[in-house]
């Protein structure tokens, strides 16, 4: 997840261009000027250097509570976050007094930016507008120090609860996992609900009509447009998720038996080796094809060659340093956290800083010596990477041409984790052929094709919350309804009337937009595609790797180097030669696998 922080959090009196400071004279009458371009372009000038000076102490401030959760830090970042908010949301509403301005496009679009940025924009009132901050700090705390225990002497983290679920095939320890955890976020709901109300009044006060107009209104097309690119994309790589369904489910139905696993049913979601069944790699053990295939184990790679965090995290950064990219800086290998502290809570999930907005990159994790955790720092540094190569842009356009393409970059540098590549930096010595892919292709789909819905889902159910489609007390059952809609995936037990299964998943109680991934998902193939034809790689999309290409590294930073500077669309057709995104990439990576599934599925009952 990347992490960054536009906005500063210092509340000044006056801005140039919009009022003036201090009172009028006795007896002189005061005159309203009017607005001029170059008063929009002073009061965006103003505006960056202010959030510039502030947005520092505030990502120091989140990054101490983030990796030592107590008190105090809770108190230090939940103070600044709220001046951050605050301030940020002010801004953007003054910022609508030049609306009907004539400026030219550069200035217009700083202005747009400064209001989409927002994620749950503040009221106006200081009071609603610190118990907004308060809140997002509670419900961080509150997942980042969960845990479930059997009795008082017997508890279990997530990163240990995550491992069993991975690992165990017994079904009645997976449900008690999968419960346990959930136990964590019922006492966040009624939190969520407050937070959502204030949220929505802040964009109220921006002219929208609620939080989910704001967060669709973000990527350089009307909201309605957005949805509708949305439902396109999922309708083209559906039929390829399907048949996955289909055959994971049969295979787990012979493991469990299919009074536990339906046959005509969604997937219980306990047994899909992953916390919140968003990605079902850990039990390829249980549906890889029948045949022997080599395929090559990274977790035990790994081991073999002893690879520790650090040394895993190295390797991610010698992929981008072949690509033509600089080291990184001495300060991220001295500030980030790489492994779980034994002596305090942190927030384990993994994500990318750029605290000051220049050269202090980091990463946060609590890194698990396995092949997929390797993927995850490629991933991480790839947000890092991102991050430097817009560095030098005004404040407001450094970013992503959309959130999607900043989660896509390092998974598409990860797709280049193949074979080929682990030969070369010698975690194997031979390259299976041809005739193994299957087993590859099956294990990536479970993890990459198999999220598409989840990642589509979660933002679905967020903006019905924010739009009020979706009430209070049904949060919980419209969670499963979509989750069975878009997955094919349903909650093992019957869920209590208090449950909040959707605070389990970080980046609802940490407010997150989730869309992003979606959209990643699509952006990865699309590019490994366009830049394996830049690096003139000559076989099959899904077994090349662009490691040492210094031309497809120049073609991917003459993109990054964009930032926010230009709308998306530009962005893409910068690299793709496309201005739209395009599912059938997927297809093309993935059709060996389509062939095979279809013959698997060829007598099965599909579909739920």
């Amino acid at each position: 997840m990347n992490k960054t922080f536009r906005y500063s959090t210092l509340v000044i009196a006056c801005i140039v261009g919009i009022s003036a400071c201090g009172g009028s004279k006795p007896n002189q009458t005061k005159t309203a000027k009017p607005l001029t371009a170059a008063d929009a372009k002073e009061f965006v000038d103003n505006a960056q250097k202010e959030l510039k000076e502030l947005q520092y102490p505030a990502a120091q401030a989140e990054w101490a509570y983030q990796t030592y959760i107590i008190d105090d830090t809770a108190a230090v970042a939940a103070y600044l976050s709220e001046k951050l908010t605050s301030r940020a949301s002010e801004l953007a509403k003054e910022s609508a007094k030049f609306n009907d301005i004539e400026v030219d496009a550069d200035t217009r679009r700083k202005l747009t930016l400064m209001r989409n940025s927002l994620i749950m924009p503040a009221p106006s009132d200081a009071e609603k507008s610190a118990r907004l901050s308060t809140i997002g700090s509670e419900l961080g705390g509150m997942y980042g120090s969960g845990k479930y225990c059997r009795n008082d002497d017997e508890c279990f983290r997530l990163t240990e609860m995550s491992n069993i679920m991975a690992e165990k095939r017994d079904p009645e320890l997976l449900l008690e996992m999968w419960q346990g955890w959930r136990q964590v976020s019922p006492p966040m709901k009624d939190l969520f609900v407050e937070q959502a109300s204030l949220a929505n009044e802040g964009a109220q006060e921006l002219g929208l009509k609620d939080v989910s107009e704001l967060w669709r209104g973000s990527y350089d097309m009307p909201a309605k447009d957005f949805g509708n690119e949305l439902d396109r994309l999922w309708g083209q790589v559906k039929p390829f998720y399907d048949a996955l369904h289909c055959h994971v489910r049969a295979e787990l139905g012979e493991q469990y038996g299919t009074d536990v696993v339906p046959q005509d049913k969604p997937i219980p979601a306990h047994l899909l080796g992953n916390m919140w069944a968003q990605t079902w790699g850990n039990v390829y053990d249980i549906v890889k094809p029948k045949q022997e295939l080599n395929v090559i184990d990274v977790t035990k790679a790994l081991e073999t060659h002893d690879y520790d965090e650090i040394k895993m995290v190295k390797q991610a950064e010698s992929f981008f340093s072949s690509l033509g990219f600089e080291p990184l800086p001495e300060t991220f290998w001295e500030r980030s956290q790489f492994s779980q502290p034994a002596d305090r809570d942190v927030v384990c999930h993994a994500s990318a800083w750029n605290v000051d907005s220049k050269d202090d990159l980091r990463i946060k994790m609590c890194i698990q010596k396995t092949g997929e955790e390797f993927s995850v720092i490629h991933h991480e540094l790839g947000h890092n990477y991102y991050q430097r190569a817009y560095n030098t842009l005004p404040l407001l356009y450094q970013g992503s041409a959309n959130d999607g393409f900043h989660e896509a970059i390092g998974d598409t540098i990860a797709l280049s984790i193949t074979p080929k590549y682990l030969k070369q930096i010698g975690l194997t010595d031979t390259i299976p052929d041809e005739s193994n892919d299957i087993g590859m292709l099956l294990k990536l789909a479970l993890d990459k094709i198999a999220f598409v819905p989840f990642g589509l889902l979660v933002d679905q159910w967020r903006w019905k919350v924010f739009s009020g489609e979706i009430t209070p007390e049904q949060y919980n059952t419209a969670w499963w309804e979509l989750r069975e809609k878009y997955q094919g995936v349903m909650a093992p037990v019957e869920r209590p009337s208090d449950a909040f299964d959707p605070g389990a998943k970080y980046h609802v109680p940490a407010n997150t937009p989730y869309t992003r991934y979606f959209l990643a998902h699509i952006l990865q193939f699309q590019f490994h595609k366009s830049l394996c034809e830049i690096a003139g790689d000559q076989g099959p999309v899904h077994r090349c790797s662009i490691y040492g290409s210094k031309e497809a590294g120049a073609a991917l930073n003459n993109m990054l180097e964009m930032g926010k500077s230009a709308q998306w669309q530009d962005a893409l057709k910068t690299l793709t030669g496309k201005d739209q995104m395009d599912a059938t990439a997927i297809l093309d990576y993935f059709a060996p696998l389509k062939s095979w599934l279809d013959e698997q599925n060829s007598q099965r009952q599909c579909g739920w």
